[in-house]
């Protein structure tokens, strides 16, 4: 099978939404009590769909074979019936149909994601829970988990870029881990400047490529830094000889280049994805040092709000 394509639900889609949630749910056995879905109308669907949006998931051949609908409350988007057809269970598209309402999250500005379960469907909360929702109220028949939202920002110079991993820095401590990615020049060096600045850290800060890894002990009392630079590394035994995990206690370890690499060092982390980008919010955007930087906070170190305390001032744009 080829891997489904990520579309915008439109209303003219509700038909095919509503007979596609219908069939998912009605694999899930008897529920008590029974799922609104069932008394929803096309007219109904279409109507959200209008005012609050969805994801679809499609085949090349345009066949719908997963659906999550979207709805915005104060700064959460609730993402809501999300349904996979059976025989495409298992092949990750609950997965990618999150990831699609993540990015629209960021996009907003909102810095929550929730949705409900039923109770009596563990696995269902098993399955929301290693994707980083946690339980935070419990309805009766129906639990709400929520996770934080990604933050985006535009930023057009580098020193914007320094500026934004000094504000970043401010919630940071000795234990946290950075995975850090984005193309060559893409700014990831003068982002981790930045860092190190807030941090107050000895410098200066370069780029680590030729000794692997940098540490930079603390001028006060805060943490110190250590910048990785993974690109020649090709396996977690290599990341292993780094022998990073004695220094994460005390230290906040950034490391470009590591996806895939080093999430096992801790159980919580920031993944920093630094993009070329031309849009809106941007200083110039003709300018080739334009960047779109999303944070997306991973593991139980970030709470509901995740990284909602830092400020976006205008240096970023």
């Amino acid at each position: 099978m080829s891997q489904p394509r990520l579309t915008a639900a439109r209303p003219e889609d509700a038909g095919e939404v509503l007979a596609l949630t219908r069939a998912a749910f009605t694999t899930l056995g008897t529920l008590d009590p029974p799922s609104g879905v069932f008394r929803e109308t096309v007219e109904q669907v279409a109507a959200e769909l209008a005012a609050e949006g969805g994801v679809l998931a499609q085949e090349p051949t345009g066949d719908l074979v997963g659906v999550a609908r979207l709805r915005r409350e104060g700064p959460a988007l609730w993402v809501r019936r999300v349904a996979v057809t059976p025989r495409w269970t298992g092949r990750g598209i609950g997965a990618q149909l999150l990831r699609a309402a993540e990015q629209v999250a960021a996009d907003e500005g909102r810095t929550q994601l929730r949705l409900g379960v039923r109770t009596g469907l563990p696995e269902n909360i098993a399955y929301w829970s290693r994707r980083g929702f946690r339980l935070d109220a419990d309805h009766g028949f129906w639990v709400e988990l929520v996770k934080p939202a990604p933050l985006r920002v535009p930023v057009g110079t580098a020193e914007a870029m320094r500026a934004l991993g000094r504000r970043l820095a401010s919630v940071l401590r000795g234990g946290d881990l950075v995975v850090l990615t984005g193309g060559l020049g893409a700014g990831k060096t003068t982002f981790v400047q930045g860092l190190g600045q807030g941090l107050g850290v000895r410098g200066p800060v370069t780029s680590p490529t030729f000794v692997l890894a940098r540490a930079h002990a603390p001028l006060g009392d805060g943490p110190g830094l250590v910048h990785v630079d993974a690109y020649r590394l090709g396996s977690r035994l290599e990341v292993d000889d780094l022998d990073l995990d004695a220094d994460l206690d005390r230290t906040v370890v950034v490391v470009e280049w590591g996806a895939g690499l080093v999430e096992g060092l801790a159980d919580s982390r920031l993944e920093v994805c630094i993009e070329r980008f031309e849009g809106p919010g941007v200083a110039d955007e003709s300018d080739a040092g334009a960047r779109r930087v999303t944070v997306w906070p991973v593991g139980p170190r970030w709470g509901v709000d995740g990284l909602a305390g830092i400020v976006v001032g205008g240096d970023d744009r």
